[in-house]
């Protein structure tokens, strides 16, 4: 496993501190040595944040499940975004994750509603279209009330890719209502990720949306 320590760097450890220190480990950017500083600091200095981390973990994991409409975290069946009335129900934002969703309201330019695929198009990762929630997605869109699906996913390759391949899906879809398909401006720097960038330029890359070419 990447970033899992190795048969070394567990030498001598207590079995309950090197499971610690493996917990950290799959912690994305977060390598061995780094896991390691992290439990030993909890254990040493802050048992009572370890125990509210604990306390946390099995807490969301216990109360948090897929909003039943937009794919998010929610500890209602619907989560309370996809329940605004408020909102603009015919707007329909995709995002790779809900981590990019919640930047997306701190920008405070949008009030449409929202679709979190938790992943994207990955083929050396082994995520394909199945691996994702499209028929789901594809569902939504058919609603005769969205008259506009903005593709958000992150200017990397694989966010590229994943656009491309739902605009096609969206484009096969036949309705009453043509369905305006948008894709965030260039706002956002090439191979960046949301959930890294600042605001404004998320804001802006949002005001300047454009459509979205046909597939070829």
């Amino acid at each position: 496993m990447a970033g899992s320590l190795s048969r070394a760097d567990s030498v001598g450890a207590a079995p309950s501190l090197a499971a610690l220190t493996e917990s950290f480990a799959r912690l994305p950017g977060v390598g061995p040595k780094t896991a390691q500083r992290m439990a030993f600091h909890l254990l040493q200095h802050d048992r009572e944040g370890a125990e509210q981390l604990g306390h946390s973990l099995l807490n969301a994991l216990s109360r948090l499940e897929p909003c039943r409409r937009c794919n998010t975290f929610s500890e209602q069946p619907v989560c309370p975004t996809c329940l605004d009335e408020t909102r603009d129900h015919g707007q329909l934002c995709v995002v790779e994750s809900p981590a990019d969703l919640l930047v997306m309201e701190q920008t405070r330019s949008y009030r449409g509603l929202y679709f979190v695929l938790m992943g994207r198009l990955s083929p050396l990762d082994g995520l394909g279209p199945a691996q994702l929630p499209l028929e789901r997605l594809l569902e939504r869109a058919r609603e005769e009330a969205l008259t506009e699906v903005i593709l958000a996913t992150n200017f990397t390759p694989e966010g590229e890719a994943t656009a491309h391949a739902i605009t096609g899906l969206l484009q096969s879809l036949i309705r009453a209502v043509p369905l305006r398909i948008t894709r965030l401006a260039r706002g956002v720097p090439l191979g960046g990720e949301l959930e890294y960038v600042d605001l404004g330029t998320v804001a802006q890359a949002f005001r300047d949306r454009r459509e979205k070419e046909p597939s070829k």
